[in-house]
């Protein structure tokens, strides 16, 4: 191994440490006033709460436990869901589910029998309870709104890779197939068969794509949930084809939208967004697994690592990925998109973290 190659590897593995930093240290300060639904006060950045971004960022964690056997971050893992389970669970909807994706990864491999309950019931519930649109795909209902019929690209990342999860390790064939549905349903409501992008949502009133927003973060979430998905559950060989052809469209398409920088704009084909990067990271991470896996040429390792450097590049002193854009409600036109604040999130770590720990396989 050469000196240089030492250089990167440790270079990437303190980015890593600082992530983790940053990611534990992140802290609600008040900017953003978002009550839920029943009148408690939201928090949509503190490490220590349960909700969506906490959620990612958990599973960002489980990922670098299981690719690097580093016990630092299961621990980190035991003693949040140790902690939050002492507090009681919140009430279900798309975005609170989003926590139970990382303690199904920990479960699956410890057994804990402190976990496997409340997964169970969870699952369950889902199955049953969840609220769904005319399609039968999950409404994407979140602790501060109702959305009714309604479909966004977040959920699958959100509900659909849980149900996978722990159904693949609980034995439970029903939760995969269910999981299956949900990316199926949602491809055909939000996927452009012309470019392979995905728009942000569906509504049944009135059957629109809202603003028709080739939303970055939201591709990421397809491109990255999609490749998680096959490792997470086995899937027959039809869905497996179908799903793989999905997003290789997808991510040959984005690597034409790719900026100079390495980055990708908040609005994937708009020129006058900003330039994003969480989404930037997710797709990286994509580029890279998916290059690795044998999807795409080496024009996907070259975007992928393109993608890393902006991604360290805009790491700081503190562990923080800065230029992340807050959680993102449905826009009705594309410059509420463009008008998205920079905010730091649990997310935005997390989707850093995914793609320097899948960098850590594309280094000699």
């Amino acid at each position: 191994m050469t000196t240089q190659s030492v250089s990167a590897r440790d270079e990437l593995a303190h980015k890593i440490s600082l992530i983790v930093k940053g990611l534990r240290e992140l802290r609600d300060e008040g900017q953003f006033n978002e009550p839920n639904l029943d009148g408690t006060a939201g928090d949509y950045v503190s490490f220590d709460s349960w909700e969506w971004p906490q959620g990612v960022g958990l599973y960002g964690i489980a990922q670098l436990w299981l690719q690097t056997g580093d016990t630092q971050a299961r621990d980190l893992l035991e003693d949040w869901f140790e902690t939050q389970f002492s507090k009681g669970l919140p009430a279900q909807n798309v975005n609170t589910t989003a926590p139970m994706l990382a303690l199904s990864l920990l479960w699956r491999e410890t057994r804990d029998p402190r976990w496997e309950s409340a997964m169970q019931d969870w699952a369950d519930r889902l199955l049953t309870q969840a609220p769904r649109t005319a399609s039968g795909g999950f409404q994407h209902d979140v602790s501060d709104k109702i959305n009714t019929g309604e479909l966004w690209d977040d959920t699958l990342f959100m509900v659909a890779l849980f149900l996978a999860s722990y159904g693949q390790g609980a034995g439970r064939q029903d939760l995969i197939e269910e999981a299956k549905f949900q990316f199926l349903i949602h491809t055909h409501y939000l996927c452009e068969p012309q470019t392979g992008l995905w728009f942000h949502g569906w509504t049944f009133d009135g059957n629109h794509n809202f603003a028709r927003a080739r939303w970055a973060r939201g591709n990421s979430w397809i491109s990255a949930g999609v490749l998680d998905l096959l490792d997470l559950a086995d899937l027959d060989q039809g869905t497996r084809r179908f799903l793989l052809w999905v997003v290789q469209a997808q991510l040959s398409t984005l690597l034409t939208y790719q900026c100079p920088s390495g980055a990708w704009r908040t609005l994937v084909d708009d020129e006058t967004s900003y330039e994003e990067l969480s989404a930037t990271a997710a797709i990286g991470y994509a580029l890279l697994k998916g290059h690795r896996l044998g999807l795409g040429d080496d024009t996907w390792k070259d975007g992928g690592l393109k993608a890393l450097k902006a991604v360290m590049r805009h790491i700081d002193a503190d562990g923080v990925l800065a230029q992340v854009s807050y959680g993102t409600r449905m826009g009705h036109d594309l410059q509420f998109y463009r008008d998205i604040p920079i905010q730091p999130t649990g997310y935005g770590q997390s989707m850093a973290l995914l793609c320097l720990v899948e960098a850590l396989h594309h280094l000699p």
